[in-house]
């Protein structure tokens, strides 16, 4: 028979494991909000002045300083309590003490103080990290904590440095981003116009002058001993408001006019001098420039067109405040553009091919119609179709590729124009 015997020592036992168990359940909770969180969360947190936000923030900049106390505190508390509770049952309650305590310990400290707290962090995480982030910034400032800490992360390093992992905070990558863009528009949290701008953003970065330029062979120039009125007329035609002027060739830019210059020329009755004695100072960039930092250029020169120029010196192309404007937003036409059709986007699962447009960029045509075309020394679906071809293709010829067949459908002089994509039928 089981004699029940209360004794002061006993309120004592049993405060004490009360106080380590909230202690273990609080901790827990602590642990998973601020492992979950992540430094971009936490930033925004702060930006919005939620309380709590600063010490979160400086938490998860170094996740690896306040883990492994975590984890020793939550241990020390549920051992602890655990031995506590072993200890008071027995005393209670005899042999079936341990039996009882047994019991105890699995479904009240297990799912009251460590389930639940921590299901409750994954539901709620900014608020549980908020309040909790203060606390251990608190508990990480104690000599004792700080010093077995010091140690934990001393052994943590050594073991995991022959295994090659770093203890450096984790770093947001670029497919993250986008990752996260995503995720937001399947949230509704951001439009769908919103997360293809981000996208647009990110590709910014890798996008090279070269990949959007418009190349020597379409630029409309005027040559510098044509008169005004001439230059004039072309750009008007052309719908351009500013055109390089040449010298000897298209290798020799003199510099640029501007449409709204010519027309006050014209209309001042001086038409007929030559354009060359009105040119502006023309700028130059190499062709592996990056965009992004051109747009810095553009608002230091003052310019908003360029002429592109290769590693010989010669003239590639030129491109303008819009050409790098549309790599971020898209195509912008205006009434004056004349329509072109860059390629017909055909089912590539039913029967019927799909035609691109020559000039269409590589890594545009795959990500707009889903191909795998190969990368090389080539921007262009022009460009590839040269180097298979070895040269100048000409209309009616097909090349494989490892998923595709490609055939020319049109040639313009020494330009592929229009290209034919079919997937192979061992492959389809």
């Amino acid at each position: 028979m089981i004699a029940l015997t209360w004794q002061t020592s006993d309120s004592w036992l049993l405060a004490t494991v009360v106080v380590l168990l909230m202690m273990s359940g609080f901790l827990a909770m602590a642990e998973t909000s601020l492992v979950r969180m992540s430094r971009t969360r936490a930033q925004s947190l702060r930006e919005e002045g939620h309380r709590g936000s600063a010490s979160l923030v400086r938490l998860v900049e170094h996740p690896e300083k306040f883990l492994n106390p975590l984890l020793l505190l939550v241990l020390i508390c549920q051992l602890v309590s655990a031995t506590l509770v072993g200890v008071l049952a027995g005393r209670l309650f005899g042999a079936w003490g341990l039996a009882l305590a047994t019991v105890f310990e699995v479904v009240v400290i297990f799912v009251v103080f460590e389930a639940i707290p921590k299901n409750y962090a994954v539901a709620y995480a900014d608020r549980s990290a908020m309040v909790t982030a203060p606390v251990v910034e608190t508990l990480l400032k104690f000599w004792p904590i700080k010093w077995v800490s010091g140690i934990l992360l001393a052994v943590a390093r050594a073991v995991l440095r022959p295994l090659g992992v770093s203890d450096s905070s984790q770093k947001v990558t670029e497919s993250e981003i986008l990752a996260m863009a995503d995720v937001a528009v399947g949230d509704q949290a951001i439009e769908v116009e919103e997360r293809n701008f981000i996208h647009s953003v990110i590709e910014f970065g890798d996008t090279i002058v070269r990949e959007i330029m418009v190349p020597r062979t379409d630029m409309v120039d005027v040559e510098s001993d044509e008169t005004v009125h001439v230059a004039f007329e072309r750009a008007v035609e052309s719908g351009r408001s500013r055109l390089p002027v040449l010298g000897e060739s298209v290798d020799d830019v003199l510099g640029i006019v501007n449409l709204r210059y010519l027309a006050t020329l014209v209309r001042d009755g001086r038409g007929d001098e030559p354009v060359g004695a009105h040119v502006l100072a023309a700028h130059f960039v190499p062709e592996t420039k990056k965009v992004a930092t051109l747009i810095g250029e553009f608002k230091r020169r003052k310019s908003h067109l360029f002429i592109v120029v290769d590693e010989y010196g010669g003239t590639a192309g030129l491109i303008s405040l819009e050409d790098v404007l549309e790599e971020l937003v898209g195509e912008i036409a205006d009434e004056s553009d004349p329509e072109e059709v860059e390629g017909v986007t055909v089912d590539l699962t039913q029967e019927g091919p799909l035609v691109l447009s020559g000039r269409l960029n590589i890594d545009d045509a795959d990500e707009e119609f889903g191909l795998d075309l190969p990368k090389g020394g080539w921007d262009t679906v022009g460009g590839l179709i040269m180097d298979l071809a070895g040269g100048v293709p000409s209309a009616g010829q097909a090349f494989d590729t490892e998923h595709y067949r490609l055939t020319v459908r049109r040639v313009d002089g020494r330009r592929v124009e229009e290209v034919e994509v079919e997937h192979l039928r061992d492959d389809a």
